[in-house]
């Protein structure tokens, strides 16, 4: 009895037990976006709400949507035209949240906006951006400067636009300690 064996055989051999390593192009992504986040405190805790939302990408091929023609959380916040997607593919994630007509009250402050836009890809040409428009803070337009983390103090809190930490960016983020913690145009995208 004669063994033959190709080259081809002794490669498959070799990978099966390890001596060549296994591809390392798969990557593994994650993504989600959405147009608003809004918790409060109460007298019973905190109290989280979220308004189109498309949730976390469940595998690389995943796309998700999430929008309203108009949504609002209590009397914190209203918004129009929300909007939301996040889309993965093998090797990266594209994902961007929106909202028009922003009205936000928060403890005695007033932020309004007539757009705010949150995008975040992954990839050769990976984007971390936030684009907010008419922005206005108890009533006095405010220069969004398109600089990452451009921070305001108002009466007991701050307001970050274009928000940037890790993989994810935020158009606007508000927070007023003790009282609320509201994001506006959220999103996330991180391919490893």
């Amino acid at each position: 009895m004669k063994l033959t064996i190709s080259l081809w055989s002794l490669v498959a051999m070799a990978c099966a037990i390890g001596l060549f390593p296994a591809d390392s192009s798969a990557q593994t992504v994650s993504g989600q976006a959405r147009a608003v986040q809004a918790t409060v405190v109460t007298p019973l805790g905190l109290s989280t709400s979220t308004l189109a939302d498309t949730g976390t990408l469940s595998s690389a091929t995943d796309a998700r949507d999430a929008s309203q023609l108009s949504g609002s959380v209590d009397s914190l916040v209203t918004a129009e035209t929300l909007h939301a997607t996040a889309i993965g593919s093998s090797d990266q994630v594209a994902s961007e949240a929106s909202v028009a007509g922003l009205a936000v009250a928060i403890g005695g402050t007033s932020v309004n906006a007539g757009f705010a836009q949150a995008r975040a890809t992954t990839g050769n040409k990976g984007v971390r951006s936030a684009t907010v428009h008419d922005l206005s803070i108890n009533g006095v337009p405010i220069d969004a400067s398109g600089a990452a983390n451009q921070t305001i103090a108002i009466p007991g809190g701050t307001i970050v636009i274009n928000e940037q930490t890790g993989n994810v960016v935020n158009a606007l983020h508000i927070v007023i300690a003790g009282v609320a913690d509201v994001v506006i145009a959220s999103a996330s995208a991180n391919a490893q």
